[in-house]
């Protein structure tokens, strides 16, 4: 499949109303985190105490927190930490999860059984549970909450990607490409594989949403990054206690997480209307 062809769908995707607000709000916090260090007004880092709590003002668009720390530089770079944890983590977990529900979809018997009772029993617990737990065993930081949302939403992409693989299998032109002398290998990297990838990465892009919310509730708990290096739920941890005094320390990281939540919930649900998979993903 060509570029032009594979970006079509994002393309009418972003056409639509609701996806050309969601999408250009996505490029725009996804450039201001990769921009962090050249846009960022101050050190994210830096204190200065005499300067603490400090509302929005000419020197600080955004005030300041109780360390005297610019909020805008500290938002900046929390975008920074919560956006490259999330897609990175839900990328290596949409990778394992295919890899596994497609070998549990395509081999079938015994190893098809085992893996669909493993992804049952993880399924039934709460992704918040599994990355506690997760967490506790490695140890708070990014690490941990890598693994943690890695693992937490594997079970999903498994099973997402194995029910695809079995809808797919029986079809006439996957007969016909074994009677024809394909090997397994083949008929599941050139036939099954991209044909079941759109809804996978669909889910992916909805989950990375999930993943941001479960990547600020870590840090408001204190185990997502450690200080000084700023994460939007650590910011909003920070903040709990000075809502009255200072409730924009807290206010603004929660108002982008929920601004860039929507926005990748409301391009998601464009690009799934662009290609036509709710049925499937209903189905799944």
């Amino acid at each position: 499949m060509s570029l032009p062809r594979a970006l079509s769908p994002v393309v009418r995707a972003a056409k639509t109303p609701m996806g050309a607000i969601a999408g250009l709000w996505l490029v725009l916090i996804i450039a201001v985190a990769i921009l962090a260090p050249l846009i960022a007004p101050y050190a994210y880092d830096a204190q200065n105490l005499p300067a603490s709590f400090q509302p929005p003002s000419s020197a600080h668009l955004l005030g300041t927190d109780e360390f005297g720390r610019d909020l805008l530089t500290r938002i900046i770079y929390g975008a920074r930490t919560s956006l490259s944890v999330s897609v990175i983590s839900i990328a290596i977990s949409v990778f394992a999860g295919m890899v596994l529900g497609a070998a549990a979809g395509y081999v079938g018997g015994a190893f098809d059984r085992a893996v669909t009772i493993v992804v049952d029993l993880s399924w039934s617990f709460p992704e918040i549970l599994v990355a506690l737990i997760l967490v506790a065993i490695i140890g708070p930081g990014v690490t941990g909450t890598m693994a943690a949302i890695c693992v937490a939403y594997l079970a999903q992409f498994t099973r997402l990607t194995r029910s695809q693989i079995l809808a797919i299998r029986s079809e006439t032109y996957i007969e016909a490409a074994r009677s024809l002398g394909a090997g397994g290998r083949f008929i599941l990297f050139r036939h099954l594989l991209p044909n079941a990838l759109a809804p996978v990465l669909v889910a992916g892009m909805l989950a990375t949403g999930d993943a941001i919310i479960l990547e600020a509730t870590l840090g408001f708990f204190g185990l997502g990054a450690q200080p000084p290096l700023p994460s939007w739920g650590s910011m909003m941890s920070s903040g709990s206690a000075l809502l009255f005094k200072a409730p924009w320390i807290i206010i603004l990281p929660g108002l982008a997480v929920a601004i860039t939540v929507v926005a990748i919930n409301l391009f998601g649900d464009a690009l799934i209307g662009a290609l036509d998979i709710k049925t499937r993903l209903r189905e799944a």
